[in-house]
C-alpha cells in the first residue's frame, strides 16, 4: 500500500487483493456482538466533504469508529469554506489539529491529488470522490461484492476476478465510479464493457482498458455482473438524450432484460437509484440486485483501507497468540486485529 489512495490506478493487483482479503477479516468483525477494534485508537480521521453525500460519509465514519479512531466530520456548508477559505488554508487547519488521515470528497477533479502532494498535511489522503474523475473505494467495494457473489466468500481469498465479464451501463461520461471500476477491474483480470448512448461516452475512451458497446441487449447474455449507473442530472448542462423514456427504453434494466442474463449473473448499482429510469423497481428489489450488500461491504472495505494506510501493511489475519503485538510504521506497536476491546 502506498501512503495515499487517490486513484484506482495507484493499486497493483497484489495491493487490490490485499485490500479485498483484509476487508473479509473486517466483515467477520461486523458479525461479532461487539463490532469494534482498538487498532486505530488515538488516531484522528477527518471527513472533509465539499459535496453532499450520505452513503460515503456515513460509511467512512462508521469504518473509522469501528477501528476506534477519533472522527471529525467537516462539511463545506456553514464552514469557513462558505466564507471563501481556500483548500490550502483548510488543510493547514486540519494539520494543526493533528489529522492522521483526511478523507476528501470534492467537486473539482484533482483536488485529492493536490492535497496529497502539496505538503500542506502530513497525514494520509483518501479520495472519496473528486468531480468526474475517480472514486477508488467505491470500485473496491464493488469488486469485493463481485468476488463474494461470483467466486465465494472463503473461496475468493487471495483470488482476483480473472476471466469475469463485467458490463457497466449508463452515464459513463459523468461517472467517477465507472472510471475507477474500469481501471480496478482490469487490474484484477476482469473484462469490462461499457454500454451507453454515444453522447454519454467520454472522449478518449478508446485509451481505457475496456470495450465499448451501444447495444445493451447484445452484451447481457455474456455478462457475469451488470452495473447500472445513475443518470447524473446535476452534472448535465445539455440534452444528452431525447427523453427519459427513450433512455429507459434503450438502456434501462428491466425484468425482461435481466432474464436474458446468465443465472449466476448479478445486478449492481452504486446508488442512489433512479427507479424507473436506469433500473426498474422489480429488478432493484430482486435477489440478484446487490445494492444493499454494496452499502454494507463499503464499511468493510473502508475499514480495510484505513487499517492498511494507518495501521500496518500486513494482512488482517487472526493471530494464534492473543498477547502478541505487531509493529506499525514509525515503530509503535498495536494489539492484534482480533483482540477484543476490554477497556
Amino acid at each position: 500500500m502506498k501512503r495515499h489512495l487517490i486513484s484506482a490506478t495507484d493499486l497493483t493487483r497484489d495491493d487490490a487483493v490485499l485490500i479485498l482479503d483484509t476487508a473479509e477479516e473486517m466483515a467477520r468483525v461486523a458479525d461479532r456482538p461487539i463490532k469494534k477494534l482498538p487498532t486505530l485508537r488515538g488516531r484522528t480521521v477527518v471527513n472533509l466533504f465539499f459535496e453532499d453525500s450520505t452513503r460515503t460519509r456515513i460509511s467512512f465514519e462508521a469504518a473509522a469508529k469501528r477501528l476506534s479512531a477519533d472522527v471529525i466530520n467537516f462539511s463545506a456548508k456553514g464552514s469557513s469554506v462558505s466564507k471563501g477559505e481556500s483548500l490550502k488554508d483548510t488543510a493547514l487547519t486540519l494539520e494543526a489539529m493533528g489529522a492522521d488521515a483526511v478523507v476528501i470528497r470534492h467537486h473539482a477533479s484533482g483536488a485529492p491529488y493536490r492535497l496529497a502532494n502539496s505538503g500542506w498535511i502530513d497525514g494520509a489522503v483518501v479520495n472519496a470522490g473528486d468531480g468526474t474523475h475517480e472514486h477508488p473505494t467505491q470500485a473496491l467495494l464493488d469488486a469485493f461484492t463481485m468476488r463474494r457473489r461470483l467466486v465465494g466468500r472463503d473461496a475468493g481469498l487471495g483470488r482476483d476476478l480473472g476471466g469475469r465479464r463485467i458490463t457497466i451501463v449508463g452515464d459513463v461520461l459523468h461517472s467517477r465510479v465507472a472510471r475507477s471500476n474500469v481501471h480496478l477491474l482490469h487490474t484484477l483480470g476482469a473484462q469490462v464493457t461499457l454500454v451507453a448512448p454515444p453522447t454519454l461516452v467520454p472522449i478518449g475512451v478508446e485509451q481505457w482498458p475496456c470495450e465499448v458497446s451501444y447495444d445493451l441487449d447484445a452484451v447481457l447474455p455474456k455478462s457475469d455482473a451488470v452495473m447500472m449507473l445513475r443518470v447524473q442530472r446535476e452534472r448535465m448542462n445539455a440534452a444528452f438524450f431525447p427523453t427519459e423514456r427513450e433512455y429507459s427504453r434503450r438502456y434501462g434494466l428491466t425484468g425482461d432484460r435481466m432474464a436474458r442474463m446468465p443465472e449466476h449473473a448479478i445486478v449492481m448499482h452504486p446508488g442512489p437509484m433512479n427507479r424507473g429510469m436506469e433500473i426498474t423497481a422489480d429488478v432493484a428489489d430482486s435477489d440478484r440486485c446487490t445494492a444493499v450488500e454494496q452499502v454494507a461491504n463499503g464499511v468493510s472495505i473502508r475499514m480495510a483501507v484505513l487499517y492498511l494506510l494507518l495501521g500496518g501493511s500486513e494482512p488482517a489475519v487472526t493471530s494464534p497468540h492473543p498477547s502478541s503485538t505487531a509493529t506499525l510504521d514509525g515503530g509503535a506497536s498495536r494489539r492484534p486485529l482480533d483482540a477484543e476491546e476490554n477497556n
